[in-house]
């Protein structure tokens, strides 16, 4: 086989392949590439020495047995044998689940979580989104510190456990997304710095020097992160992309990275016949990412829409801290906008970054599935300081209404594991740095990040200790107990109303229609005939509904229908969902 890497910067390269030292030759045809021919069997351990300088993993490497600083090893991707087909959701009918899987299970593997997948197809899910699988230093973290972009975390199950879960998935007829990080590597471990510019001082991120997309030697960057896009898609047959912070990947270049990659990732779908698609991860609420290529779009499928999410934590908890200041004074509104125009922060001016934001969204032209509604992601429980769920301040009424509207929302309506049965859980900060240094700037970064918001420095989970990580691992013991088995039974109802409605994945944007009550939470929007009505308030709630006589289609309480007068009356904390009388 051909061991080849692109080391520009080196004036001599070896490979060192099962303790045998071998000199790669320049390629003649691809400048500051180097080659090697030898015989290697699946599984064999290998490293490049770049100048006489120390072993060093291969940077397109798909496995890593022991670790991002020890030696690849080699993946003969056709020795696995596929027997499932992937489905072909699209994403108009999908309901989405991110789940990491260092947490999803206490064994924290790949198989463990494929065994609980059937959950997952009870529930009515369409496609699992998994956090980062890439190595990273020790067993337990949240992902987004991995290294080796083609490589998947041994602790999981390496590459071939990846390929048993994603078959066990289509198995089930679930998709699986998988979240990738182009827009920085984590500090240990990554090796990339040695074989070339792969990073660039021209631009810098919250993480240092920026991913090299438009400064010299930017082509062959690109190319790398491109084809370990690819690779996901067709080695391990993921159905699509989760791409992190794409506002992080500064770029100036007239062909924008999102683009070329887009671009690639549609060929490779009408090549292989498979609904491949990108979502994405993005601060800058720019409609332009989610505009198809032939409009001048960058040709992403669908992006997470925080600002639903901070409009809807809002009006559930009343929290004004950081960029909930926005949404604090009246969340209701903010929540109404969010629903009819997609984004709330439009052009219009944002307090917490002091300036205008976003742009409008063409309505008619852009369908509502482009957009992830969610009320509550890794991100939004993580970063807290206790990383308290929504189920650890609400009650399971308020937490019925934030069910019913993510799942009755326009938008592609995505849950955070566990959320389906309001888990007791916490879902916390983690890490396993191997190197102390690290693992000490870690602890006491985050202990001083909160301590100047007035907590207690002691309070703040240490992210080293173990216990952190087993603290935030699921109880599957819990979905069986109450109150989490009726949330369980309400949202397998909202699910099953999202499959079984077309109204539910109409794309229309346009077409919503909302009204409220800020004094008195109350809110109710109209997805065609189907009308959903949710109160927040800890009073009844007197909702004027207009139109046809209605039924009840479904609530959380017991809930009459609208009399002659076409008052519908909700207990506190409850929502229902109502349809035409025919």
């Amino acid at each position: 086989m051909q061991f080849e890497v692109w080391a520009p910067q080196s004036e001599r390269v070896a490979l060192l392949l099962e303790g045998t030292t071998r000199a790669s030759t320049p390629d003649p045809e691809r400048p500051g590439w180097w080659t090697t021919e030898a015989e290697a069997a699946d599984g064999a351990r290998y490293g490049f020495v770049l100048d006489d300088d120390e072993v060093r993993p291969d940077p397109r490497s798909a496995r890593q047995p022991d670790g991002p600083d020890g030696l690849s090893a080699v993946v003969d991707h056709s020795a696995y044998e596929w027997r499932q087909d992937a489905p072909a959701h699209r994403l108009r009918d999908a309901v989405l689940y991110e789940l990491h899987v260092g947490t999803f299970t206490e064994e924290g593997t790949f198989d463990a979580a494929g065994d609980r997948l059937g959950h997952l197809a009870r529930l009515g899910v369409t496609h699992v989104e998994l956090m980062p699988v890439c190595p990273f230093p020790g067993r337990h973290g949240w992902g987004y510190e991995g290294v080796s972009p083609w490589a998947v975390h041994e602790p999981y199950g390496g590459p071939a456990g990846l390929k048993r879960f994603v078959e066990r998935a289509h198995e089930l007829r679930i998709g699986v997304i998988l979240d990738v990080v182009h827009n920085h590597l984590g500090p240990s471990g990554n090796h990339l710095p040695a074989y070339g510019p792969y990073f660039t001082d021209t631009h810098h991120t919250p993480w240092g020097s920026a991913v090299n997309l438009d400064a010299a030697g930017s082509d062959e960057v690109r190319a790398y992160f491109i084809g370990s896009a690819l690779a996901w898609l067709r080695d391990y047959r993921v159905d699509g992309l989760r791409l992190d912070a794409v506002h992080a990947l500064r770029d100036t270049r007239a062909y924008p990275f999102i683009e070329e990659l887009s671009h690639a990732v549609d060929a490779l779908a009408e090549e292989t016949g498979r609904p491949l698609f990108l979502i994405a991860e993005s601060d800058l609420n720019d409609p332009r990412l989610i505009t198809p290529r032939e409009r001048s779009g960058l040709g992403i499928q669908a992006q997470w829409n925080d600002d639903f999410h901070h409009a809807l934590h809002t009006a559930l908890t009343g929290e004004s801290q950081g960029y909930y200041a926005d949404f604090a004074a009246a969340p209701l509104s903010a929540l109404a906008k969010t629903l009819t125009d997609g984004f709330f922060h439009d052009g219009t001016y944002s307090s917490f970054r002091g300036r205008s934001h976003g742009r409008p969204v063409d309505r008619v032209r852009t369908p509502a599935h482009r957009f992830l509604g969610y009320s509550q992601t890794h991100d939004q429980i993580g970063n807290r300081a206790l990383g308290d769920r929504l189920s650890a301040t609400l009650s399971p009424g308020l937490q019925a209404c934030a069910a019913a509207l993510t799942l009755t929302s326009p938008f592609t309506p995505m849950l955070f594991m566990g959320e389906e049965w309001g888990a007791g859980t916490p879902w916390q900060f983690f890490t396993d740095h191997t190197d102390p240094e690290l693992a000490e700037a870690v602890r006491t970064g985050r202990r001083r990040e909160f301590a100047a918001h007035g907590w207690d420095a002691e309070d703040i989970p240490d992210p080293q200790d173990p216990a952190t990580r087993n603290r935030s691992c699921l109880d599957w013991d819990e979905p069986a107990a109450e109150p989490h088995a009726r949330v369980l039974a309400w949202y397998r109802r909202l699910v099953a109303l999202r499959r079984e409605t077309a109204d539910l994945t109409d794309p229309d944007l346009a077409a919503v229609r909302v009204a409220y009550d800020e004094v008195r939470r109350w809110l109710v929007f109209r997805r065609g005939d189907l009308r959903v009505a949710v109160n927040l308030s800890k009073d009844r709630a007197e909702i004027p509904l207009q139109g046809d006589s209605t039924r009840v289609l479904a609530s959380w309480d017991e809930v009459e229908a609208p009399g002659a007068d076409g008052v519908l009356t909700l207990p506190p904390e409850s929502c229902a969902l109502l349809t035409p009388v025919r």
